[in-house]
């Protein structure tokens, strides 16, 4: 509980030079509204029910978007580094698009499906895909190779080889590219439902802050925050109970 006082420690200390800046006068109360203002307005949203509604909305876009890239990311790089024709044809596309800013893709993905719930998918599964293939590519690379030679002198076939000693030697790897992804797919949530949405968080956020109410808009920022920080932190705690045969 100390260790954990001590971590938080100077979120609350921020917290409180805010409200004290924002009571003093120390800056333009619209544009910087006191937390307990910010609180205030979380509630009201939260009753009215349009952070519930828009909330919603937005991590059945995450979780649809995220589970795609999680599957199909981590099959295509296990399967790019155990064969090679596959490496040969889809490595160049990989290496291609993986710098690219993925949201430059916004508008390309609203042009092929709207404004709905399936182009903010497409975009998250398209933009989350590459760093968990490519973390599922190094670890399956990474493999010891003794213990490969090892299991196939035992007679173990490639199958087999694959599920008992590359996919196990790539699952650090491949957890951390997903916990990457993870991370991206609150950004490009929020950044396509601000440009291309009627509905989500990123939605909510650009029509509050056009209509002025800047409390409101700063409620639904730290909302997003603070479940971006929950997901990583319960990610970890997965991590760890998954990698515990690590030890």
């Amino acid at each position: 509980m100390k260790q954990t006082l001590l971590r938080y420690l100077p979120i609350l200390l921020l917290a409180l030079a805010w409200e004290a800046a924002a009571r003093l006068g120390l800056g333009a109360a619209l544009a910087l509204p006191p937390p307990s203002a910010v609180l205030v307005a979380f509630a009201d949203l939260v009753r009215d029910g349009d952070l519930v509604t828009n909330g919603a909305a937005s991590l059945y876009r995450i979780a649809a978007g995220l589970a795609l890239a999680i599957v199909i990311g981590a099959v295509l790089g296990i399967v790019m580094a155990w064969w090679r024709p596959v490496r040969a044809a889809i490595g160049p596309l990989v290496e291609i698009f993986y710098p690219m800013p993925k949201s430059a893709l916004i508008p390309v993905t609203a042009l092929w499906l709207g404004l709905g719930d399936g182009s903010k998918i497409l975009l998250i599964f398209l933009g989350c895909m590459l760093p968990v293939t490519l973390g599922a590519f190094n670890g399956a690379r990474g493999s010891d190779r003794t213990l490969v030679w090892s299991a196939r002198s035992m007679g173990a076939g490639r199958a087999r080889m694959l599920w008992d000693v590359v996919v196990p030697s790539a699952l650090p790897e491949l957890l951390n590219g997903i916990r990457t992804a993870l991370a991206l797919s609150f950004i490009l949530l929020v950044s396509s439902e601000l440009i291309v949405s009627e509905q989500g968080f990123g939605h909510l956020i650009g029509f509050l802050g056009d209509n002025g109410s800047y409390d409101a808009m700063f409620a639904v920022v730290f909302t997003v925050a603070f479940l971006g920080f929950a997901a990583d932190r319960a990610y970890q705690a997965l991590i760890a109970r998954v990698l515990a045969w690590r030890e």
